[in-house]
Protein backbone atom coordinates (compact mmCIF):
# COMPACT_ATOMS: atom_id res chain seq x y z
CA UNK A 1 0.00 0.00 0.00
CA UNK A 2 1.11 3.26 -0.93
CA UNK A 3 1.98 5.82 1.97
CA UNK A 4 0.84 8.97 -0.46
CA UNK A 5 -2.23 10.77 0.58
CA UNK A 6 -5.41 9.93 -1.53
CA UNK A 7 -7.67 12.57 -2.50
CA UNK A 8 -11.75 11.77 -2.66
CA UNK A 9 -13.27 13.24 -5.85
CA UNK A 10 -15.41 15.97 -4.28
CA UNK A 11 -12.28 17.87 -3.00
CA UNK A 12 -12.34 20.81 -5.04
CA UNK A 13 -15.83 21.08 -4.32
CA UNK A 14 -15.36 21.14 -0.14
CA UNK A 15 -12.56 23.57 -0.56
CA UNK A 16 -14.86 26.15 -2.48
CA UNK A 17 -17.32 25.86 0.44
CA UNK A 18 -14.19 26.56 2.57
CA UNK A 19 -13.46 23.28 4.21
CA UNK A 20 -10.71 23.28 6.65
CA UNK A 21 -8.63 20.25 5.61
CA UNK A 22 -6.95 17.44 7.67
CA UNK A 23 -5.56 13.78 6.98
CA UNK A 24 -7.72 11.04 8.07
CA UNK A 25 -7.11 7.55 7.71
CA UNK A 26 -4.62 8.06 4.55
CA UNK A 27 -6.98 10.91 3.24
CA UNK A 28 -7.13 14.82 2.95
CA UNK A 29 -10.75 15.07 4.47
CA UNK A 30 -12.85 18.11 5.27
CA UNK A 31 -12.85 18.09 8.78
CA UNK A 32 -15.15 21.05 9.07
CA UNK A 33 -16.28 24.07 7.54
CA UNK A 34 -16.64 27.52 8.41
CA UNK A 35 -19.60 27.46 10.47
CA UNK A 36 -17.75 25.43 12.68
CA UNK A 37 -18.15 22.10 14.45
CA UNK A 38 -20.68 23.34 17.30
CA UNK A 39 -22.97 24.84 14.15
CA UNK A 40 -22.83 21.74 11.91
CA UNK A 41 -23.29 19.14 14.74
CA UNK A 42 -26.64 21.54 15.41
CA UNK A 43 -27.79 21.25 11.87
CA UNK A 44 -27.33 17.96 11.58
CA UNK A 45 -29.82 17.25 14.70
CA UNK A 46 -31.99 20.39 13.80
CA UNK A 47 -32.31 19.59 9.84
CA UNK A 48 -30.29 17.74 8.04
CA UNK A 49 -26.36 17.56 7.11
CA UNK A 50 -23.92 16.25 4.37
CA UNK A 51 -21.02 14.44 4.92
CA UNK A 52 -18.54 13.26 2.23
CA UNK A 53 -17.09 9.85 3.37
CA UNK A 54 -15.76 8.69 0.21
CA UNK A 55 -12.67 7.79 2.30
CA UNK A 56 -14.90 4.58 3.14
CA UNK A 57 -14.22 1.44 0.78
CA UNK A 58 -17.15 0.20 -1.15
CA UNK A 59 -16.83 -3.17 -2.34
CA UNK A 60 -19.11 -5.85 -4.47
CA UNK A 61 -18.90 -9.41 -4.17
CA UNK A 62 -20.25 -12.42 -6.68
CA UNK A 63 -19.86 -15.56 -6.69
CA UNK A 64 -17.21 -16.62 -9.14
CA UNK A 65 -19.48 -19.44 -10.42
CA UNK A 66 -22.60 -16.83 -10.59
CA UNK A 67 -24.49 -17.76 -7.68
CA UNK A 68 -26.55 -16.85 -4.77
CA UNK A 69 -25.94 -20.03 -3.30
CA UNK A 70 -22.20 -19.71 -3.46
CA UNK A 71 -22.17 -16.20 -2.66
CA UNK A 72 -23.79 -17.33 0.86
CA UNK A 73 -21.81 -20.35 1.73
CA UNK A 74 -18.46 -18.21 0.84
CA UNK A 75 -19.15 -15.24 3.18
CA UNK A 76 -21.01 -16.93 5.74
CA UNK A 77 -17.50 -18.69 6.04
CA UNK A 78 -15.70 -15.92 6.36
CA UNK A 79 -18.26 -13.49 8.68
CA UNK A 80 -20.81 -14.52 11.57
CA UNK A 81 -23.62 -14.00 8.86
CA UNK A 82 -26.66 -16.30 7.76
CA UNK A 83 -28.35 -15.55 4.88
CA UNK A 84 -31.23 -17.79 5.47
CA UNK A 85 -33.99 -14.68 5.92
CA UNK A 86 -31.86 -12.39 5.03
CA UNK A 87 -34.30 -10.74 1.96
CA UNK A 88 -32.52 -8.91 -0.94
CA UNK A 89 -32.55 -5.18 -0.59
CA UNK A 90 -32.17 -5.29 3.09
CA UNK A 91 -28.83 -3.95 5.05
CA UNK A 92 -26.81 -5.85 7.73
CA UNK A 93 -24.21 -4.61 10.11
CA UNK A 94 -21.71 -7.36 10.39
CA UNK A 95 -17.63 -8.15 11.68
CA UNK A 96 -14.77 -9.11 10.33
CA UNK A 97 -13.67 -10.90 12.66
CA UNK A 98 -9.58 -12.46 13.68
CA UNK A 99 -8.74 -16.13 14.91
CA UNK A 100 -8.86 -14.60 18.63
CA UNK A 101 -12.16 -13.04 18.06
CA UNK A 102 -10.98 -9.44 17.83
CA UNK A 103 -12.83 -6.83 15.53
CA UNK A 104 -10.60 -6.12 12.47
CA UNK A 105 -13.21 -3.89 11.12
CA UNK A 106 -17.15 -3.32 11.24
CA UNK A 107 -18.89 -3.12 8.11
CA UNK A 108 -22.21 -2.29 6.49
CA UNK A 109 -23.65 -5.19 3.86
CA UNK A 110 -26.65 -5.22 1.34
CA UNK A 111 -28.08 -8.26 0.21
CA UNK A 112 -28.80 -8.11 -3.94
CA UNK A 113 -29.65 -11.72 -4.19
CA UNK A 114 -26.26 -12.62 -6.48
CA UNK A 115 -24.45 -9.72 -5.12
CA UNK A 116 -23.49 -8.03 -2.20
CA UNK A 117 -22.67 -4.36 -1.42
CA UNK A 118 -20.52 -3.73 1.15
CA UNK A 119 -18.52 -0.65 2.84
CA UNK A 120 -15.73 -1.05 5.26
CA UNK A 121 -13.43 1.73 7.19
CA UNK A 122 -11.19 3.93 5.25
CA UNK A 123 -8.29 2.90 7.79
CA UNK A 124 -9.04 -0.52 7.07
CA UNK A 125 -9.87 -0.75 3.59
CA UNK A 126 -6.96 -2.02 1.94
CA UNK A 127 -6.34 -5.45 4.64
CA UNK A 128 -9.67 -5.84 4.95
CA UNK A 129 -10.19 -6.52 1.17
CA UNK A 130 -7.13 -8.47 1.59
CA UNK A 131 -8.40 -10.55 4.03
CA UNK A 132 -11.55 -11.11 2.15
CA UNK A 133 -9.84 -12.25 -1.26
CA UNK A 134 -7.75 -14.86 1.03
CA UNK A 135 -10.84 -16.04 3.35
CA UNK A 136 -13.28 -16.07 -0.26
CA UNK A 137 -11.53 -17.87 -2.49
CA UNK A 138 -14.59 -18.89 -4.55
CA UNK A 139 -15.52 -15.22 -4.39
CA UNK A 140 -15.09 -12.38 -7.03
CA UNK A 141 -14.35 -9.38 -4.94
CA UNK A 142 -13.84 -5.49 -6.55
CA UNK A 143 -13.66 -2.41 -5.23
CA UNK A 144 -16.47 0.06 -6.51
CA UNK A 145 -15.59 2.97 -7.80
CA UNK A 146 -17.86 5.71 -6.70
CA UNK A 147 -18.10 8.44 -4.36
CA UNK A 148 -20.46 8.60 -1.38
CA UNK A 149 -22.38 10.99 0.76
CA UNK A 150 -24.29 10.79 3.53
CA UNK A 151 -27.29 12.78 4.40
CA UNK A 152 -28.37 12.89 7.88
CA UNK A 153 -31.08 14.83 10.11
CA UNK A 154 -34.81 15.03 10.91
CA UNK A 155 -35.25 16.95 7.23
CA UNK A 156 -33.21 14.41 4.80
CA UNK A 157 -36.16 12.42 3.97
CA UNK A 158 -38.05 14.98 2.49
CA UNK A 159 -34.80 16.76 1.43
CA UNK A 160 -33.99 13.64 -0.58
CA UNK A 161 -37.40 12.64 -1.82
CA UNK A 162 -37.94 15.67 -4.01
CA UNK A 163 -34.89 14.22 -6.02
CA UNK A 164 -36.69 10.84 -5.80
CA UNK A 165 -39.99 10.46 -4.23
CA UNK A 166 -39.29 6.86 -3.73
CA UNK A 167 -36.67 7.92 -0.90
CA UNK A 168 -39.67 8.27 1.49
CA UNK A 169 -40.57 4.72 1.14
CA UNK A 170 -37.55 3.53 2.18
CA UNK A 171 -36.61 2.39 6.28
CA UNK A 172 -34.04 2.39 8.20
CA UNK A 173 -31.33 -0.48 6.51
CA UNK A 174 -33.43 -0.81 3.28
CA UNK A 175 -31.38 -0.24 0.36
CA UNK A 176 -32.19 0.52 -3.38
CA UNK A 177 -31.35 2.49 -6.45
CA UNK A 178 -32.34 6.02 -6.45
CA UNK A 179 -32.86 8.34 -9.68
CA UNK A 180 -31.08 11.70 -8.48
CA UNK A 181 -30.00 13.81 -11.12
CA UNK A 182 -30.97 11.74 -13.50
CA UNK A 183 -27.96 9.26 -12.14
CA UNK A 184 -28.81 5.37 -10.67
CA UNK A 185 -27.58 6.06 -7.06
CA UNK A 186 -27.42 3.00 -5.02
CA UNK A 187 -28.43 4.03 -2.03
CA UNK A 188 -29.12 2.69 2.16
CA UNK A 189 -31.05 4.40 4.45
CA UNK A 190 -28.44 3.92 7.71
CA UNK A 191 -25.72 6.46 8.80
CA UNK A 192 -23.45 7.37 11.77
CA UNK A 193 -24.90 9.99 13.48
CA UNK A 194 -27.91 8.26 15.10
CA UNK A 195 -30.17 10.48 12.90
CA UNK A 196 -32.63 9.29 9.96
CA UNK A 197 -30.76 9.67 7.35
CA UNK A 198 -29.13 7.82 3.45
CA UNK A 199 -25.89 6.51 2.58
CA UNK A 200 -26.02 7.60 -1.54
CA UNK A 201 -23.36 6.01 -3.77
CA UNK A 202 -22.62 8.42 -6.44
CA UNK A 203 -21.13 7.61 -10.07
CA UNK A 204 -18.54 9.56 -10.12
CA UNK A 205 -19.75 11.67 -13.16
CA UNK A 206 -22.95 12.77 -11.76
CA UNK A 207 -20.86 13.07 -7.59
CA UNK A 208 -20.56 16.83 -8.12
CA UNK A 209 -24.37 17.41 -9.37
CA UNK A 210 -26.02 15.39 -6.95
CA UNK A 211 -24.23 16.97 -3.93
CA UNK A 212 -24.60 20.59 -5.03
CA UNK A 213 -28.38 20.02 -6.16
CA UNK A 214 -28.43 18.51 -1.82
CA UNK A 215 -26.48 21.55 -0.80
CA UNK A 216 -28.89 23.91 -2.39
CA UNK A 217 -31.30 22.92 -0.24
CA UNK A 218 -31.80 25.72 2.50
CA UNK A 219 -32.00 22.94 5.20
CA UNK A 220 -29.27 21.49 4.03
CA UNK A 221 -25.59 22.40 5.86
CA UNK A 222 -21.95 20.68 4.67
CA UNK A 223 -20.42 19.14 7.80
CA UNK A 224 -17.03 17.75 8.46
CA UNK A 225 -16.02 14.54 10.00
CA UNK A 226 -15.03 16.85 13.23
CA UNK A 227 -19.17 17.19 14.22
CA UNK A 228 -19.42 12.90 12.61
CA UNK A 229 -17.48 12.14 15.43
CA UNK A 230 -19.28 13.98 18.48
CA UNK A 231 -23.03 13.41 16.32
CA UNK A 232 -21.33 9.17 16.36
CA UNK A 233 -20.26 9.45 19.86
CA UNK A 234 -23.71 11.00 21.60
CA UNK A 235 -25.36 7.87 19.58
CA UNK A 236 -22.43 5.87 21.45
CA UNK A 237 -21.80 4.14 18.09
CA UNK A 238 -18.24 2.74 18.04
CA UNK A 239 -15.30 3.85 15.83
CA UNK A 240 -12.87 1.29 14.72
CA UNK A 241 -9.62 2.14 16.16
CA UNK A 242 -10.76 3.53 19.60
CA UNK A 243 -13.57 1.63 20.65
CA UNK A 244 -13.27 -1.56 18.72
CA UNK A 245 -10.64 -3.25 17.60
CA UNK A 246 -8.50 -6.25 16.25
CA UNK A 247 -7.78 -6.91 20.35
CA UNK A 248 -11.76 -6.52 21.34
CA UNK A 249 -14.34 -9.13 20.89
CA UNK A 250 -17.92 -8.55 20.21
CA UNK A 251 -18.96 -9.53 23.30
CA UNK A 252 -16.94 -7.16 24.92
CA UNK A 253 -18.09 -4.20 22.67
CA UNK A 254 -21.70 -5.17 23.20
CA UNK A 255 -22.00 -6.20 19.39
CA UNK A 256 -23.38 -9.47 20.15
CA UNK A 257 -26.37 -8.46 18.32
CA UNK A 258 -24.25 -8.61 14.87
CA UNK A 259 -23.79 -12.57 16.04
CA UNK A 260 -27.19 -14.48 14.53
CA UNK A 261 -28.51 -16.88 17.01
CA UNK A 262 -28.25 -19.77 14.16
CA UNK A 263 -24.16 -19.06 14.17
CA UNK A 264 -24.26 -19.61 18.16
CA UNK A 265 -23.78 -23.02 19.87
CA UNK A 266 -26.94 -24.81 18.82
CA UNK A 267 -27.71 -22.78 16.58
CA UNK A 268 -27.99 -24.16 12.83
CA UNK A 269 -25.33 -23.00 11.65
CA UNK A 270 -23.38 -22.44 14.73
CA UNK A 271 -19.71 -21.63 14.80
CA UNK A 272 -17.72 -21.49 11.34
CA UNK A 273 -16.24 -18.17 11.22
CA UNK A 274 -13.25 -16.79 12.27
CA UNK A 275 -12.98 -16.70 16.02
CA UNK A 276 -15.97 -18.60 16.55
CA UNK A 277 -14.87 -20.53 19.99
CA UNK A 278 -13.76 -17.28 21.37
CA UNK A 279 -17.34 -15.49 20.82
CA UNK A 280 -18.85 -18.23 21.51
CA UNK A 281 -17.14 -18.64 24.66
CA UNK A 282 -17.78 -15.24 26.12
CA UNK A 283 -21.36 -15.75 24.81
CA UNK A 284 -21.42 -18.36 27.12
CA UNK A 285 -19.53 -17.30 30.19
CA UNK A 286 -19.51 -13.29 29.71
CA UNK A 287 -16.58 -11.02 29.04
CA UNK A 288 -13.82 -10.12 31.55
CA UNK A 289 -14.15 -6.75 30.32
CA UNK A 290 -16.57 -4.60 28.63
CA UNK A 291 -17.02 -1.36 26.60
CA UNK A 292 -19.57 1.17 28.54
CA UNK A 293 -21.42 4.26 28.06
CA UNK A 294 -20.17 7.29 31.01
CA UNK A 295 -21.65 10.59 31.66
CA UNK A 296 -19.39 12.81 34.61
CA UNK A 297 -21.59 15.95 36.01
CA UNK A 298 -18.32 18.00 36.59
CA UNK A 299 -17.06 20.13 33.38
CA UNK A 300 -14.12 18.67 32.50
CA UNK A 301 -13.26 17.22 29.51
CA UNK A 302 -12.63 13.28 29.47
CA UNK A 303 -10.80 12.43 26.67
CA UNK A 304 -9.51 8.72 25.33
CA UNK A 305 -7.06 7.05 26.67
CA UNK A 306 -7.59 8.68 30.03
CA UNK A 307 -7.70 5.94 32.59
CA UNK A 308 -10.73 4.91 34.68
CA UNK A 309 -10.20 4.21 38.54
CA UNK A 310 -12.21 2.61 40.97
CA UNK A 311 -12.90 3.67 44.62
CA UNK A 312 -9.16 2.57 45.78
CA UNK A 313 -7.59 4.86 43.28
CA UNK A 314 -7.13 1.60 41.08
CA UNK A 315 -7.03 1.46 37.04
CA UNK A 316 -9.70 -0.75 36.19
CA UNK A 317 -10.55 0.59 32.48
CA UNK A 318 -9.72 2.99 30.12
CA UNK A 319 -11.62 6.09 28.08
CA UNK A 320 -11.61 4.95 24.66
CA UNK A 321 -13.78 8.16 23.32
CA UNK A 322 -14.71 11.17 24.90
CA UNK A 323 -16.03 14.18 24.03
CA UNK A 324 -17.97 17.07 25.77
CA UNK A 325 -21.34 16.44 24.31
CA UNK A 326 -22.20 19.43 22.08
CA UNK A 327 -26.22 18.36 22.57
CA UNK A 328 -26.08 17.60 26.22
CA UNK A 329 -23.46 20.29 27.54
CA UNK A 330 -21.47 17.66 29.75
CA UNK A 331 -18.82 15.13 29.14
CA UNK A 332 -19.74 11.66 27.77
CA UNK A 333 -17.51 8.73 26.60
CA UNK A 334 -17.15 5.28 26.06
CA UNK A 335 -14.52 3.18 27.83
CA UNK A 336 -13.23 -0.50 28.30
CA UNK A 337 -14.04 -1.24 32.27
CA UNK A 338 -13.11 -4.72 33.70
CA UNK A 339 -16.75 -5.83 34.21
CA UNK A 340 -16.02 -7.17 38.17
CA UNK A 341 -15.26 -3.13 38.81
CA UNK A 342 -19.17 -2.48 37.08
CA UNK A 343 -21.05 -3.54 40.22
CA UNK A 344 -22.00 0.41 41.42
CA UNK A 345 -19.36 0.81 42.85
CA UNK A 346 -17.75 4.44 42.63
CA UNK A 347 -15.95 5.25 39.15
CA UNK A 348 -13.66 8.58 38.49
CA UNK A 349 -11.61 9.20 35.56
CA UNK A 350 -7.57 10.95 36.04
CA UNK A 351 -7.65 14.02 33.98
CA UNK A 352 -4.31 15.10 34.96
CA UNK A 353 -4.78 16.05 38.96
CA UNK A 354 -8.29 15.74 38.82
CA UNK A 355 -10.73 13.01 39.71
CA UNK A 356 -14.21 14.12 37.97
CA UNK A 357 -16.72 11.19 38.84
CA UNK A 358 -18.65 8.94 36.23
CA UNK A 359 -21.78 7.41 36.45
CA UNK A 360 -22.29 3.87 33.83
CA UNK A 361 -25.85 5.03 31.58
CA UNK A 362 -27.56 3.15 29.41
CA UNK A 363 -26.09 3.87 25.59
CA UNK A 364 -26.81 6.04 23.88
CA UNK A 365 -26.27 9.34 25.01
CA UNK A 366 -29.06 11.04 23.20
CA UNK A 367 -31.65 8.80 21.73
CA UNK A 368 -31.51 7.67 18.05
CA UNK A 369 -34.24 8.80 15.85
CA UNK A 370 -34.16 5.88 12.84
CA UNK A 371 -37.08 5.31 10.70
CA UNK A 372 -38.73 2.02 11.50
Amino acid sequence: MSDAVRHIPLEALHRELGAKFGPFAGYEMPIQYPAGLKAEHAATRERAGLFDVSHMGQVRIRAKDGSAAALARGLEAALPLDFDGWAPGLQKYSLLLNEAGGIEDDLMLVNLGDEVRMVVNAGNRDADFARLVAACPTLSIEWVDAALIALQGPAAESVLAALDPSAAAMTFMQARTLVLEGAACFTSRSGYTGEDGYEISLPLEAAERVTRRLLADPRVAPVGLGARDTLRLEAALPLHGNDISPTVTPVEAGLAFAIPKSRRTGGAKAGGFPGASTVLAQLADGPLRRLVALVSAEPIPVRAHAAILDAADVQVGEVTSGTVSPTLGRPVMLALVQAAALDGRPLRAAVRDKRPALEVVRPPFVPKRYKR
